[in-house]
């Protein structure tokens, strides 16, 4: 179909397209639904259901709700005030970008497929467990601020995931229908300097490119190669165990960090995720949980009062990334709880992170212990060796499974979380938890999955780093390869995405306005902000229903609500055309 043609059938299917856009959120990470494997049930000791950790790192989130704009992946703090441009806020809660949004084309859903793997990550901290049976639909709480007009019960992810049925006369594309249709768009003022690579998401073949192969910044779109190497590295269904053990050599106790920021201290009628409960697939650990269990076990042991300490050697080197704030990102160690803020319900765009997470962690299991009617002797400390293998466990909680921890911090941009599951990666590839060893495990994992590394530079998981570089088609390989049925445990990555016009940190792009309402809920993508760096990264499905990948890199002194409206400008024309 022409360019005209999808165009017209979108403006005519307003109504259709509403429908059909919300059917969408089904893969997000706040309900049931998300990857193609639903995640095992969580071991005995597991925290009961409740929700997400709060809010997860507010390094790229929630441009919505009247908050501070551009704090996204901050490398930059002089760049911290600019209304609008904290990276991709989005709103999570599922609600539609505007009533303008795009009409539903036709897809084909692919068959269940389970999200774990092989690889096992040589870690004490992760626990795997079996595969699980398709995704749920995802909870009614996550779109129950959309308009009536709106709302419909969310599809199975699969109806996401599909290239879409184009019929025996559709074929890709050509490079000079995308030139002829991106022309005009493409020589806006806005977009300074832009990379761009557009492929066929069925099988990563390049279509057009503008700079494709010219490693730019990538901004928070890192984050794509980190779930590609992580998810290719650790089976979907591993989770994080934060654990208490006896010790030995102090007769005491040890709290043992396993890299899981998401474990909360909070109640479980308390923990959200930018506002919105989660439903128990996506509930984080429970340190309340893990006290209750911890203390039964000392009573029926006879023992009250004990000394506490904690173990964080599972990670190595620095605590600060580069770009460290104590906002958008929390010191990197493997104890923290929801994330290590000081208010672990504030829903701010980048709260203010403790100094010592680990500590606070120990201090709050203390308060914990002692409702629980065991006393905690002074101040707990940092243990002098790490707990020995076989110390006997009194505790134990995990972390949901690694598929939607994936899921989670796609969507909201989560860069602590996105540099845990970096170090994850690192020590699944026997190398140093720590930002370069991490950097080298992402590195030589994708290396050996055939992406093209020629101009990457990574020196980090989350992409606060301003010397990461990525070329264009570098980025769309990496989509292309969670697409691909050969790859079925890199779905989460699909699945992760934001929701163009509903959620995460595009969920408040592509609405009324913009000029790109009409790809509203046809866009799925990856988002990232650094000073005068914006990128975006996922894919679309255009007017003859093929789904396209795509990265659009810009670097521009424009006002960055400006730049990404005319970014979103580009990729609602690839919605709108055959370009054949």
């Amino acid at each position: 179909m022409r360019a005209g043609a999808g165009s017209g059938r979108r403006h005519g299917g307003t109504a259709a397209g509403l429908f059909g856009a919300s059917l969408l959120v089904a893969a997000t990470v706040l309900g049931a639904g998300g990857a193609f494997a639903q995640p095992s049930a969580p071991p005995s000791g597991s925290a009961s259901p409740g929700g997400p950790g709060t809010g997860g790192t507010r390094g790229d989130q929630d441009e919505s709700n009247g908050r501070r704009g551009d704090r996204e992946d901050r490398g930059d703090k002089g760049d911290k005030g600019d209304k609008g441009d904290r990276e991709d806020r989005g709103e999570e809660s599922g609600r539609p970008g505007s009533s303008g949004s795009g009409s539903a084309r036709p897809t084909t859903t692919p068959p269940s497929t389970a999200a774990s793997g092989p690889s096992t990550t040589g870690s004490a901290s992760t626990s795997p467990s079996p595969s699980a049976s398709a995704s749920s639909s995802a909870s009614a709480s996550a779109s129950a601020s959309a308009k009536p007009s709106a709302v419909a019960r969310p599809a199975p992810a699969g109806a996401v995931l599909a290239v879409a049925e184009a019929g025996p006369g559709a074929g890709l594309p050509t490079a000079q229908g995308l030139q002829q249709a991106l022309a005009t768009v493409l020589t806006d003022q806005n977009l300074g300097t832009v990379g761009l690579a557009v492929a066929d998401a069925a099988d990563g073949q390049l279509l057009y490119g503008k700079g494709e192969n010219t490693a730019a910044t990538p901004a928070s779109t890192t984050k794509l190669a980190t779930s590609v190497a992580a998810l290719s590295l650790i089976p979907g269904d591993t989770r994080l165990a934060t654990r208490v053990v006896k010790n030995a050599a102090t007769g005491g106790i040890t709290l043992v960090g396993g890299g899981d920021p998401t474990l909360t201290a909070l109640p479980a009628d308390q923990v959200q995720i930018a506002g919105v409960p989660a439903d128990p697939d996506t509930a984080p650990a429970s340190l309340d949980a893990l006290a209750r269990q911890t203390a039964a076990a000392l009573k029926a042991a006879g023992t009250t009062t004990v000394v506490l300490d904690y173990d964080v050697t599972l990670y190595t080197g620095p605590l600060l990334h580069k770009n460290h704030d104590a906002e958008n990102i929390a010191a990197v160690t493997p104890l923290m709880v929801d994330e290590g803020k000081v208010d672990p319900k504030s829903l701010a765009d980048a709260p203010a992170r403790v100094t010592d997470p680990p500590g606070a962690a120990a201090e709050s299991f203390a308060n914990l212990l002692k409702a629980q009617g065991v006393t905690v002797q002074g101040k707990a400390k940092a243990a002098a060796a790490p707990a020995a293998a076989d110390a006997p466990v009194l505790g134990r909680v995990d972390s949901p499974t690694m598929a939607r921890l994936v899921e989670r911090m796609l969507t909201t941009s989560d860069n602590t979380l996105a540099e845990a599951i970096a170090r994850q990666a690192a020590i699944a590839a026997r190398q140093p938890a720590a930002f370069e060893g991490a950097a080298t495990a992402v590195t030589q994992e994708l290396t050996r999955l055939g992406v093209p590394m020629t101009g990457v530079v990574l020196n980090d998981g989350s992409g606060l780093h301003p010397g990461n570089a990525i070329p264009p088609a570098v980025l769309v390989k990496l989509l292309a390869l969670a697409a691909s049925a050969q790859h079925p445990t890199l779905r989460p990555v699909l699945t992760g995405l934001p929701i163009a016009g509903f959620t995460g940190t595009l969920g408040k792009r592509f609405g009324a306005g913009s000029g790109a309402a009409d790809a509203a809920g046809l866009v799925r993508a990856k988002t990232g902000s650094l000073s005068g760096v914006n990128t975006l990264a996922g894919t679309v499905v255009d007017a003859d229903g093929r789904q396209l990948a795509f990265a659009l890199m810009t670097r521009t002194a424009a006002p960055v609500d400006t730049a990404r409206a005319a970014m979103d400008r580009v990729v609602a024309r690839l919605a709108a055309c055959g370009c054949r």
